[in-house]
């Protein structure tokens, strides 16, 4: 056993799943936390970056800040129109590229705004002349003091090793600050979001049932298509660092060339089905999945999950289909979870992991 793995295990009591299961719990009161304490700073740095009128965004991240800039690329691209692009960071630190990224907002997420790659990428960006922002759990690290301009998420200290309140609060504050480029009314549309997650989190036991069913899975399909893409991605990185299950995350579009051969009525297909156009799009998909005898589990609206397997429905009424992926992944961290202590595991601290992953 590691270091890390050994220091969590104290730090628990020998309770595995204690640490994650208390931080998912924090979420709600996170959510709150935001909208109201961090949201008029958010809106403050929004109004300041979009004065200077940037033509393009990069967005630069790891793990699951990836998946929370992959939401980031969505909002960028249908609220605003912007081109955005997500960072090859090893273009900059292993090869020397030095682009020109004047006028080019250059966004870093990060949850410990550590990582030497997201430093030293975002100390070459502004060189370069762009404009950087970091988002971070961490408003005193290295990350932010090479950016121009950054965001504390506010979601208080993380112990587990899996990212759970950092990454809504990263989906969040992210949403907070690309409605605030356009001076919108964000926080008021999100102001359901901590009583619907309440309610998400409420139910433990109707997941921890679900779980049983995915104990000895071999293999799982993740799939979605618009904004709850970043949501499959998150949900299969997941299940892979906590039950080591392999879980292959597509687009519902990119699954029907060519991955879709490999799913059968054993290996169970999880779809994250948003409520708005990306569940409309995803439908040809779910039909294909059906036609297969996929066992389907889909995360969204009451129809669609009365239609499948199986599944879990999230109360999406009234909740801007950009805000649905805050509420999409509450019950597929649960998932991973429940797996995870059903195989004897703990979600605490995986193996061969640790909380800052420094890579260059």
């Amino acid at each position: 056993m590691s270091a890390t793995s050994s220091a969590v295990q104290q730090d628990q009591g020998e309770q595995p799943g204690r640490i994650m299961s208390g931080e998912m719990a924090e979420q709600p009161a996170m959510l709150r936390r935001i909208l109201q304490r961090g949201a008029p700073g958010i809106r403050a740095v929004a109004a300041e970056i979009a004065a200077k009128k940037p033509r393009f965004v990069l967005l630069t991240a790891r793990g699951s800040s990836d998946n929370a800039a992959l939401y980031a690329k969505y909002l960028l691209e249908i609220r605003l129109g912007l081109p955005c692009g997500l960072a090859s960071m090893s273009t900059t630190t292993a090869y020397g590229a030095r682009p020109d990224l004047r006028d080019v907002l250059v966004i870093t997420v990060s949850q410990s705004g550590g990582s030497p790659d997201l430093v030293a990428s975002t100390k070459a960006a502004r060189a370069a002349g762009a404009i950087t922002l970091a988002v971070t759990n961490n408003p005193d690290s290295p990350l932010a003091a090479v950016s121009e301009y950054s965001i504390d998420i506010l979601a208080g200290p993380e112990k587990a090793l899996p990212a759970t309140k950092t990454y809504t609060a990263s989906l969040l504050a992210l949403y907070l600050f690309v409605d605030g480029l356009t001076a919108g009314d964000g926080p008021a549309a999100a102001e359901p979001l901590p009583g619907l997650a309440e309610q998400i989190l409420a139910r433990k036991d109707e997941v921890k049932s679900l779980a049983s069913r995915y104990r000895f899975a071999e293999r799982m399909v993740i799939t979605s298509r618009g904004y709850g893409y970043p949501t499959a991605k998150e949900a299969a990185l997941k299940l892979m660092e906590t039950s080591y299950i392999p879980a292959l995350s597509y687009s519902g579009a990119d699954l029907l060339h060519g991955p879709l051969a490999m799913v059968d009525n054993i290996s169970p297909v999880i779809a994250v089905v948003t409520d708005g156009r990306g569940g409309d799009a995803l439908q040809p998909v779910l039909d294909r999945l059906r036609g297969r005898g996929a066992d389907l589990f889909v995360v969204g609206p009451k129809a669609q999950v009365e239609a499948a397997s199986t599944g879990f429905a999230l109360p999406t009424a009234g909740v801007p289909e950009e805000l649905q992926p805050i509420l999409e992944i509450l019950p597929l961290q649960m998932l991973a979870y429940e797996v995870t202590i059903a195989r004897g595991q703990d979600p605490d601290a995986p193996r061969a992991l640790a909380k800052v992953t420094e890579t260059h």
